[in-house]
């Protein structure tokens, strides 16, 4: 048997064009997500460069991920300190790292006393947890006996078996049904249905409600935010009810929108104190990690033995994730947030392209909605042009930049979309009925 020797990290960025890489990852990656539209090899600050040598603007920061850009100088040098301290250890024990970041995500959530932290080492991880707690909900029949958990059409909350339960999108869910059942999806941001659904008919057909689980903002819709008084209204209905309000703040969370949580702006969450919010994406500046942040009581619904994870929490990952929220902070970048987002905003809306119709979301979580349903195309040509953006929707480019944009980088990509012209849109087509083999694109 040969012996497979481990290549140096900065020799296989080096070696091979995007085409010879391309041809060897559709050999050896299962093929989940299609080819990669580009091989890329190194970062720094909010650019990246591709084996051909071509940089890009990264305006997805690996969907909402690379909180502080590529190779951040201060993140590199807290991830190598912890890993050449303690790299692992099982959770029969704890670290300071570990201990620390439940600490600030506590303070970050403003979380009254009696909360407590979960640590994952990914968002859908997180939703998985969350979906757990809603099945230890007392009801008058006692704990466990709720089943029905409410979501959101259009809500994307992982791919794991249980969070693939509360995301809306068919495609998604149905080769792998059947789930685990209970879950309802609201139409999104309609407080009729919210009222019904808790209605004493609703409950008389079906039980009691043990969770509503909802995202204030919706990415992969097409970043769409709840309206106001939404959540406000769900808190009031939760309560009275005894059922929890879990807020998806994977991608919204840690800086996102311009506050540490999109619930925090009174415009979205109206004051409102969640019983649960997940976290992920941002956290680690890169690095895979997430949080479920459980509030006052909530933190008891998960007893010994009833949940675990054997990298969650890890040293490595938690210094990562410090180290990211200490940037944040040092450096003033929710404030950078709120500034250079509203420029993006105000630019792309006054570019003067007759396919831009609007921009919506907040801070750096926007969507650029287009005229027509030329999405894709419209993000070949940003690729083609140097800058990475995702086309979420069929008529909406996500834009999720590093949170350390600057305004300049900013207007650059503005007068990109301010080349976009209203291209023909051809005639629909309709195919003759054969078996499916289309594959629908991937980018959670």
């Amino acid at each position: 048997m040969s012996t497979v020797i481990p290549q140096d990290a900065s020799a296989l960025s080096a070696n091979g064009s995007v085409a010879a890489w391309t041809e060897r990852y559709t050999g050896a990656v299962m093929d989940t997500f299609g080819p990669p539209q580009r091989v890329l090899v190194r970062g720094e600050g909010a650019y990246v460069w591709d084996a051909d040598g071509k940089r890009y603007l990264d305006l997805l920061g690996g969907i909402a991920v690379n909180s502080l850009g590529h190779a951040h100088p201060t993140l590199t040098a807290a991830i190598s300190a912890q890993l050449g301290t303690l790299g692992h250890v099982s959770n029969f024990f704890g670290t300071p790292a570990q201990i620390a970041l439940a600490e600030t995500l506590l303070r970050a959530a403003e979380a009254p006393d009696g909360s407590r932290v979960f640590l994952t080492n990914s968002g859908t991880e997180a939703v998985e947890a969350a979906f757990k707690m809603t099945r230890r909900v007392a009801s008058s029949s006692g704990v466990g006996t709720r089943t029905r958990v409410l979501a959101l059409e259009g809500a994307f909350h992982g791919r794991t078996m249980g969070a693939l339960a509360l995301t809306a999108k068919p495609a998604y869910r149905e080769p792998f049904e059947p789930l685990p059942g209970g879950v309802e999806h609201l139409p999104f941001g309609d407080l009729a249905a919210l009222d019904a659904a808790f209605s004493p008919q609703a409950i008389a057909e079906r039980g009691e409600v043990a969770a509503l689980v909802v995202e204030p903002v919706q990415g992969e819709a097409g970043v769409r935010s709840l309206p106001p008084g939404y959540l406000a209204a769900a808190r009031r209905l939760t309560t009275t009810h005894g059922a929890l309000l879990v807020l998806d703040e994977v991608q919204t969370g840690m800086g996102r929108c311009g506050s540490w949580f999109a619930y925090q702006q009174p415009e979205i969450g109206g004051g409102i104190v969640p019983d649960v919010v997940t976290v992920a994406k941002g956290l680690g500046g890169g690095f895979p990690v997430g949080a479920v942040i459980a509030y006052g009581a909530a933190a008891n619904l998960l007893g010994r033995g009833q949940h675990g994870s054997t990298f969650g929490g890890n040293p490595v990952a938690a210094a990562a994730a410090l180290t990211t929220i200490g940037v944040i902070e040092r450096d003033g970048l929710l404030a950078n947030v709120r500034e250079v987002g509203a420029l993006l905003r105000q630019e792309i809306e006054m570019c003067g392209s007759p396919l831009v119709k609007e921009v919506r979301g907040r801070g750096l979580l926007l969507a650029i909605v287009l005229h027509e349903p030329v999405a894709p195309q419209v993000a070949r040509a940003a690729l083609e042009a140097g800058f990475i953006v995702n086309a979420v929707a069929p008529d909406a480019i996500r834009l999720a930049p590093p949170l350390i944009l600057t305004a300049e980088q900013a207007m650059d990509a503005a007068r990109f979309f301010a080349t976009l012209a209203v291209e023909p849109v051809p005639p629909v087509v309709e195919p003759v009925e054969t078996p499916s083999d289309q594959s629908e694109e991937d980018d959670a």
